[in-house]
C-alpha cells in the first residue's frame, strides 16, 4: 500500500514521533496507518514522545577536546540518578566526539550526525529505551583553534575558551593559563567578554535603572543632571567591572585583572595571547523545574 507525506504527518500527529521514525514505521507496515502506530508504540517511540514534554533539567554538560578543535554539549535528563549512570555519561561524551568530528550547523544537523551506522536521534532513542526517562540533547558550542576546556563538579558547568596565540596547544604554561581562566569563567559567570562586547541596548538599559535608582533616594533625587550622568558613568565601571572577564578581579590573585593576568602570562611566555571568545554552560540553567507539593497534593485527593 502506497502512502504519501500527507501520510506521514498524520501518523507524526497521531503519535507525537519524529517523522523520519513515522515514515519507516509506514514502510514497515506497507502504508498502513494503525499498523503503523502499533508498531512506534512496540519500539517503545510513542512511549517516548509523550514524556517528551516532561520537564528534564538534569544531566551533564561535556566538554571534549582534541587537536585544535573543542566542544561543550549539554544533554539533559530528568532525574540525577539517570544523569549518573554510564550510559548517559558515555552518550554525551559520544555526542560531543560527533560534534568535533562531523561540526554540523544546528540542532536538527547534530541529531541527523550518524556513527556507526546510527544517528544522533538513533542513540537518544535507544537510552530512552533503556532508562525510560526524556532525554534530550539541549545545546552545543564548537571552536577551532587554541581551545581550552574545563569541566567543573561533575558536569554541572562546562567552559570552553577560545585564544588568539601562536603558541602551541600543548605548551603546559599556557594550558594553565587557559585553565585557571576557564575556572574564573565557571566561577564568577561573566556576561561578556570585555566592555566592547556589551551591547548597546543593555547599556542604555542599565543607565536607565541607575538613574531611576538615584531619583528613588532621596539624598539624589535633587541633584543636577550633569552630576547624576557623572555617577552613571562611575556604576557602569563597576557593572564593566563585574560582568566582562578580562575586567573582572581574578581570582586566584585579587591584585590583577583577568585581562592582566592573560597579558603578564603572554610576557613571561614571549607570545601574544589574546581570549577570543568563551562559552559557559551550566546543566538545567533557565530550565523551570519541577517542584513537587506532596501536601498540596494530599489535600487535593482528600477533598
Amino acid at each position: 500500500m502506497a502512502f504519501t507525506a500527507k501520510d506521514v504527518q498524520a501518523l507524526r500527529e497521531k503519535t507525537g514521533c519524529g517523522m523520519m521514525d513515522c515514515k519507516k514505521a509506514l514502510v514497515e507496515c506497507d502504508g498502513n496507518m494503525d499498523a503503523a502506530a502499533d508498531y512506534l508504540r512496540e519500539k517503545g517511540l510513542a512511549s517516548q514522545a509523550k514524556k517528551a514534554g516532561r520537564i528534564a533539567a538534569e544531566g551533564t554538560v561535556c566538554a571534549y577536546t582534541t587537536g585544535n578543535i573543542g566542544v561543550v554539549v549539554e544533554l539533559n535528563s530528568e532525574t540525577d540518578f539517570v544523569a549518573n549512570g554510564d550510559g548517559f555519561k558515555k552518550l554525551a561524551a559520544d555526542i560531543a566526539a560527533i560534534i568535533a568530528e562531523q561540526n554540523p550547523a544546528d540542532m536538527d544537523a547534530l541529531l541527523a550526525c550518524e556513527k556507526d551506522g546510527k544517528t544522533v536521534e538513533g542513540m537518544v532513542q535507544e537510552l530512552f529505551l533503556a532508562v525510560r526517562e526524556n532525554i534530550k540533547v539541549r545545546r552545543f558550542a564548537r571552536y577551532e583553534g587554541k581551545v581550552v576546556s574545563y569541566v567543573h563538579a561533575g558536569g554541572k558547568i562546562g567552559v570552553l575558551v577560545n585564544f588568539d596565540t601562536e603558541l602551541t596547544a600543548d605548551n603546559a604554561d599556557f594550558i594553565t593559563m587557559g585553565k585557571n581562566v576557564a575556572m574564573q569563567i565557571a566561577a564568577m559567570n561573566p556576561a561578556y567578554l570585555d566592555e566592547a562586547s556589551v551591547p548597546a541596548d543593555v547599556l542604555e538599559k542599565e543607565k536607565e535603572i541607575l538613574i531611576a535608582q538615584m531619583k528613588e533616594d532621596p539624598k539624589m533625587a535633587n541633584k543636577p543632571e550633569a552630576v547624576l550622568g557623572k555617577i552613571v558613568e562611575g556604576k557602569i565601571g563597576k557593572y564593566y567591572k563585574e560582568n566582562c572577564l578580562v575586567e573582572q578581579a581574578f581570582v586566584m590573585d585579587g591584585d590583577v585583572t583577568v585581562g592582566k593576568y592573560v597579558e603578564n602570562t603572554a610576557k613571561a611566555l614571549g607570545a601574544e595571547i589574546k581570549i577570543a571568545s568563551f562559552v559557559r554552560y551550566e546543566k538545567g540553567e533557565g530550565i523551570e523545574k519541577r517542584v513537587d507539593d506532596f501536601a498540596a497534593e494530599v489535600a487535593g485527593m482528600v477533598k
